[in-house]
């Protein structure tokens, strides 16, 4: 039986050109309204440029536009940029800009400030690789900016996209102060649909409409408001109250399977692709007996990834195999899955040398997880202890206090195994190469803190990182992943269920591979809310 929300309205509608989610529009789109969401993500601030993640993503893909976005196939589309055309050589891109484009005060966006940016962003962005080879940014004339490469760049269309490459004002932030902590960070001036009305860290964020936005009669909404709520629960009961419009980035499987019997929501698991966000479980391959390539793979086989899938996540995640994300265009399908096979981890255990003793046990290991996210670590973690005695493993599952606590373990290399999370960001150059490359290998949070090292691999990267042709940059990946498949630094468990719960009174919702962490000017109420 169904819960009651509110009466249903209309017939769904067709998809539209930007990877836009299903709704039920009227035979034009209409102006008006107010767009409350609702989210556990707090930001420190509201400059993507400076900050990655999800948390500044969501109001700053509305508050700053970038040079293009993407739809939901991976394709790009003009945005600031009108146009843009590599050279013959693959070493210079030209962009040419739209001309009617002003920031959030008045002034012209010009090519100047989008040298600004782009070397703003190289100089102070977690993403290193995005513009590590941009040498510079040249501007002929106002709305002309050539990128002049060190060595060919195939990542470099993506990076230009959405909460990756925000184009800010160099009059307000190139006033000498450090743009990480620059003061307008709070109190942002952009160019997006929606201009800043009011930020209250970790409570709420006001936005309106920007009536000079240079693309005409966008964008729909007058308003949107963005509440930071931290319970999982309350998120729930705003939804099924009515108290909400669209709750985003939503993984907890018990809530979704309530939200998802809610007459008056619809939902979609589509625009996350982009993020490729993976659960895994990541071993220290500098200690032994983890150093043993037969002990990680014996691991593997004795983790059964449709239980954590089925069981301990309702159904709600889906499968991963490999380094780079399933929905990915250069995912290779036919690397080893490791699917449960408990006789094969044994056999395995026997011949690394292992032999179980009086009381069964072969030896002992610590598994970490990331405090807070229970349902994707602790309760994984959790279970792959049990799962390991099958095959006389001790496992003692350590917790940390915060998160510091266990950033810190794991980035001095001070842990057996551990449960993470981490971003595929679109192209595997942003979020994949940080993980598998031995240059890497620092005491750094979400770098190689496995500690992995393999030539071949390293060959394989540094080749695919500037590779033009795309069906030669697919076969370089695909034996990447299947050389990571056979050595397995990591066990890949799942992509992170997120699910997007809206209001179906709204329509245009955005899937493309950034989801709500794009442009929301399409988005609009078929009726009155």
């Amino acid at each position: 039986m169904k819960l009651t929300r509110r009466i249903l309205f209309g017939a769904v509608a067709s998809v539209m050109a930007l990877g836009l989610a299903p709704g039920m529009p009227s035979a034009e789109p209409r102006q008006g309204g107010e767009l409350v969401i609702i989210s556990t993500q707090a930001p420190r601030h509201l400059n993507p440029a400076v900050q990655s993640g999800i948390a500044t993503g969501l109001p700053g893909t509305q508050i700053f536009a970038s040079l293009l976005r993407y739809d939901d196939e991976w394709n790009p589309h003009p945005y600031l940029a009108e146009s843009w055309e590599w050279s013959d050589d693959g070493l210079s891109l030209t962009v040419n800009l739209v001309q009617n484009a002003v920031f959030h005060d008045g002034e012209p966006i010009t090519s100047s400030d989008v040298a600004f940016s782009i070397m703003t962003i190289k100089a102070n962005h977690p993403f290193q690789t995005m513009f590590a080879p941009v040498e510079a940014v040249e501007t002929p004339d106002e709305h002309t900016a050539i990128f002049r490469l060190s060595q060919p760049h195939p990542a470099l269309l993506l990076a230009l996209s959405s909460a990756l490459s925000p184009i800010i004002p160099e009059h307000v932030y190139g006033d000498g102060q450090d743009v990480a902590n620059h003061p307008a960070n709070n109190e942002p001036v952009g160019s997006g649909p929606f201009r800043l009305v009011e930020f209250r860290a970790g409570e709420q964020i006001t936005l309106e409409r920007f009536d000079d936005f240079f693309i005409e009669g966008r964008p729909y909404l007058d308003r949107i408001v963005i509440r930071i709520v931290r319970d999982p629960s309350t998120l729930v009961l705003a939804m099924e109250a009515g108290e909400a419009d669209m709750l985003p980035f939503f993984t907890e499987s018990q809530g979704i399977r309530r939200l998802q019997g809610v007459s008056g929501l619809e939902y979609t698991t589509r625009g996350y692709e982009g993020i490729g966000a993976l659960n895994w479980l990541a071993f220290n391959t500098r200690r032994a007996p983890l150093d043993d390539v037969r002990v990680r793979q014996a691991i593997a086989y004795a983790v059964d990834r449709d239980f954590i899938i089925n069981a301990l996540h309702r159904g709600t995640s889906s499968p991963q195999r490999g380094p780079i994300i399933e929905s990915s265009p250069f995912f290779n399908p036919d690397i080893e899955a490791y699917d449960l096979d408990v006789d094969r981890a044994n056999a395995l255990l026997d011949e690394a040398g292992h032999a179980p003793g009086a009381n069964g046990n072969r030896f002992s290991l610590t598994i970490d997880y990331i405090p807070g996210s229970a349902e994707q670590q602790q309760n994984v973690a959790e279970y792959i202890r049990s799962q390991l005695r099958r095959v006389g493993i001790d496992v003692e599952v350590r917790a940390a206090p915060d998160f510091p606590t266990w950033a810190g373990r794991i980035a001095g290399g001070e842990f057996d195994m551990t449960m993470d999370l981490v971003f595929n960001w679109g192209d595997p150059v942003i979020g994949v190469h940080r993980t598998y490359l031995s240059s890497n290998i620092r005491p750094v949070i979400w770098s190689n803190t496995q500690g992995y090292a393999n030539e071949r691999v390293d060959a394989l990267l540094a080749e695919a990182a500037v590779e033009a042709d795309t069906e030669r940059r697919t076969a370089l990946y695909a034996e990447f992943q299947e050389i990571i498949a056979e050595e397995v630094p990591i066990y890949f468990l799942n992509v992170l269920p997120y699910h997007t719960f809206h209001d179906d009174r709204l329509t245009n919702i955005p899937v493309s591979i950034w989801g709500t962490m794009q442009s929301m000017d399409e988005v609009y109420w078929t009726e009155d809310r």
